[in-house]
């Protein structure tokens, strides 16, 4: 009995962690002027076409192959209100998911 409940934990825990895989996302804001401590949104990302973790730098990267201040601006501005529509909670900024969002690269703020 104690190892058909272990086993039933197990699965129900599985099945929540690939549910938040595939309904939530992480958006990750680097400190800049306007959020000088950045933050990290977990929001609902169903039908938005987003990486489970993305920051509107790893969007440039991944469009255009390049970030700018004047393309990080419009990257933000375009996907920041479907994002807060969707928020679910703010939590800290996480530089490492920052590095995971934009594969590794840094770029000034």
């Amino acid at each position: 009995m104690k190892n058909k409940t272990l086993v039933a934990s197990a699965i129900t825990l599985l099945v929540l962690i690939i549910a938040f895989y595939v309904c939530c996302g992480l958006f990750v804001i680097q400190p800049i002027g306007a959020i000088p401590e950045g933050a990290t949104i977990v929001y609902w990302r169903l039908d938005m076409n987003l990486p489970f973790i993305s920051s509107a730098d790893g969007l440039l990267l991944e469009k255009t192959g390049s970030v700018s201040l004047l393309g990080r601006a419009i990257a933000f501005g375009k996907i920041a209100e479907p994002i807060v529509e969707r928020k679910i909670v703010k939590l800290p900024y996480s530089k490492q998911l920052y590095l995971i969002s934009t594969g590794g690269k840094e770029f000034e703020k």
